[in-house]
């Protein structure tokens, strides 16, 4: 059994927010990235990893999930960030709302913060292509 309480969320964007992101009608023109910062504490890592595997698990099995790719900060931070990829913000917020989703969430250690943003390629001539 998993806390009954949710990881606590710190936004990137104090203007807009997740919940800004995902309220109403969200874009859904193509593709978009959900980056996630987590700052889990040095012990907690390997529980933390644990949840992550089974609630990327969790994510795959939705309409529209691409792809998950997690990162750690070097020389033993404890910091990560999620690189995930939905077919639209529309099938992120389905996944993101789903009760499994929800319920495996609930399982990261207590004092786990995250911060996830949702965002989109942008092209820059000479540079990166959208």
């Amino acid at each position: 059994m998993c806390a009954a309480i949710m990881v606590k969320i710190v936004d990137m964007d104090k203007k807009v927010t997740l919940s800004t992101q995902l309220e109403g009608d969200v874009d859904g023109g193509g593709a978009v990235i959900l980056l996630n910062k987590f700052t889990v504490q040095p012990e907690d890592v390997d529980e933390f990893l644990k949840v992550f595997q089974a609630t990327t698990k969790v994510m795959k099995q939705q309409p529209g999930f691409i792809s998950a790719q997690l990162h750690r900060g070097i020389a033993g931070s404890s910091t990560f960030f999620n690189y995930a990829v939905f077919e639209s913000a529309e099938h992120f917020k389905r996944a993101f709302n789903t009760p499994e989703f929800r319920s495996s969430m609930a399982c990261l250690p207590p004092n786990t913060v995250m911060s996830p943003h949702l965002f989109k390629k942008v092209a820059v001539p000479d540079i990166c292509v959208d």
